[in-house]
Formats: C-alpha cells, structure tokens, sequence
C-alpha cells in the first residue's frame, strides 16, 4: 500500500502534523518509537499556551487524548532508513517497509552525553538525564546537576525541594539560561554552583558514589561524594537514519528547512526539534507541525 504520507515521530510536531493531515482526510500513517518523546520528560511547564501550569506527562496525555478522538493510531516502531527512488519514500522500520508519496520527520532530539568513564556503566544505576522521571528517586540524598542552560537550571531546583543538598557543575563561568532561574537557582541555599568545571569521571560500586571534575581555576582535579548524576548539557536532533547524501543537514545534524517546513527534496518536509530552527520549544515544534502538514497538503493538491 502507498500512503499519501508518512509522518516519522510522536511528538508536539508529529502529533499536531497528524491530526492536521486526519481532518484534511489524508491517507497517512504515524510511526514512531514512543508517543511524547522528550515533551513526555520534560518537567514542569509554564509557557504552553492555554497551559498555565502541567507537566510534561499531563500535555502529552492530552496530545494522546487527541489522536484517539481521530482515532490516528501510532505504530510503535523504530524507523532505521529512508529511501527515495523517483518519487517514492521508503521508509524502513524494525518491522516493515512503508512506501508514501511524501514524508514528514518529526523525530526530535535526545540529551547529549558527556562520554566520559562511568557514564554508561552507571546509566539507570545514578546517572539519568531525566531530572522528572527520576529525581524523587533521591529524597533526601545528595545529587550533582551537571550543564549551565535552562534545563540544568530547572533540575537544581526541582532537586533542591527533593534532595538534601544538591551540586550544580557548570563549565563556564556564567550560566545561560533565563536570568529568573538563576535568581532562584543562586537563592537556594541548599545548591552549591560549581563554576569552571569540567566532570572527567563518575564512579561507584553497583550504584554511582561520586564524580571527578577538572577546576579550571586551579587544573586541578577535584572529587564529589554524591548519590545521583543528572546530565542535562543540551540535545542532539534524531537525523542518524536520514541518509548524509541527501545533504539536507547542517553541521549539528539539524534538518534545514524554509518557513514551510520544506527540505530541497521535493515531498520531504521536516518539523520541530530535529530541524534547524534556533528554539526548541513545544509550542514552536507544535507550529512547525502544523505548517509541515498544510504543506504536505498543498504539495499533494499541486503535485500528484
């Protein structure tokens, strides 16, 4: 079967995308390895219009809500490679290869990793990039926030009301997050900022006991006793299986895209996270989905 379109991604974009697709009474399919993405980890939420207050867990099962009021089913599956061959898209999952007309990526992105010893050994056993998911998991003991944006920001505090005490590493001399964070962030006395550190090593027996940093002040190296890692130092946009020869990516491994969500492969179109866009922001990534959707529309009407 040749869907009219296939929308990569469960996220604010792809969500949005599909439902947008649903009413226009386009044949599509969603595919996705999980519904929410990173929206689904995301912590507490202030900006989302009509949104005053929720977490990243209650949008996304609003987002979920949605789909099955269109009933737009999400096919749980990883996509491992695209193909082009004239103008077909073949999209290959862990499951099946799907054939469409045109394509929408809505992928998103992931956390970065330090790469450091201990960071892998350690993953789900005190090191975690999900302050949300798992920071309840250390009432009352001590953690280390490592990064300097608004994500690392965000963690300190919510650790701060969780933990006993709580280290905020960051690697430059300023922060760059919004200046009310660090406000509440520098007025919370039980978070010590760490400045000009770079963490060289997690360490532990079974379960993370401490960290190693570089001081940058005085080169040396210096040690943490602490019981969790949080690692938020930024995300890196999911574009592993979109093939380098397309050269629709920039140097950050971004999807570049117009203000229609076009890529220069005709029928390829590209929303939220996972493109080139300079704010990665739920309600942007919802927008961009939008926009993907009505251009696949226009580019079907005009085209096939």
């Amino acid at each position: 079967m040749t869907y009219d379109s296939i929308i990569i991604g469960a996220s604010a974009a792809g969500i949005s995308a599909a439902i947008y697709l649903k009413r226009r009474g386009i044949n599509f399919l969603i595919i996705a390895k999980d519904i929410g993405g990173e929206m689904a980890l995301s912590g507490i939420i202030e900006n989302y219009p009509g949104f005053p207050y929720t977490t990243g867990i209650e949008l996304t099962k609003k987002f979920k809500e949605h789909l099955e009021k269109y009933n737009i089913e999400v096919l749980e599956e990883t996509v491992n490679k695209i193909e082009k061959d004239n103008e077909i898209f073949k999209v290959y999952s862990n499951k099946n290869l799907y054939i469409s007309k045109t394509l929408i990526i809505a992928t998103g992105s992931q956390p970065k990793r330090l790469n450091i010893p201990g960071e892998i050994e350690y993953n789900h056993k005190g090191v975690s990039y999900c302050s949300t998911c798992d920071m309840p998991l250390f009432s009352g003991k001590t953690v280390a926030i490592i990064g300097g944006g608004n994500s690392a920001l965000e963690a300190a505090l919510m650790g701060s009301d969780i933990c006993k005490s709580v280290y905020l590493i960051n690697k430059n001399p300023y922060f760059k997050g919004d200046k009310i964070l660090i406000e509440q962030v520098q007025k919370k006395e039980n978070i010590k900022i760490i400045y000009n550190a770079l963490t060289k090593e997690i360490y532990g027996n079974n379960f993370v006991k401490g960290l190693k940093y570089l001081d940058l002040n005085d080169n040396n190296i210096k040690s943490l006793e602490i019981n969790g890692v949080f690692i938020h130092i930024g995300m890196k946009p999911n574009t592993e299986f979109v093939p380098d020869e397309w050269n629709i990516k920039n140097s950050y491994g971004e999807i570049v895209v117009n203000k229609l969500c076009e890529t220069n492969i005709p029928g390829l179109f590209a929303a939220g996270d996972v493109t080139d866009i300079p704010y990665k922001q739920i309600g942007i990534a919802v927008g961009q989905g939008i926009i993907a959707a009505l251009s696949v529309v226009n580019y079907i009407n005009r085209n096939l």
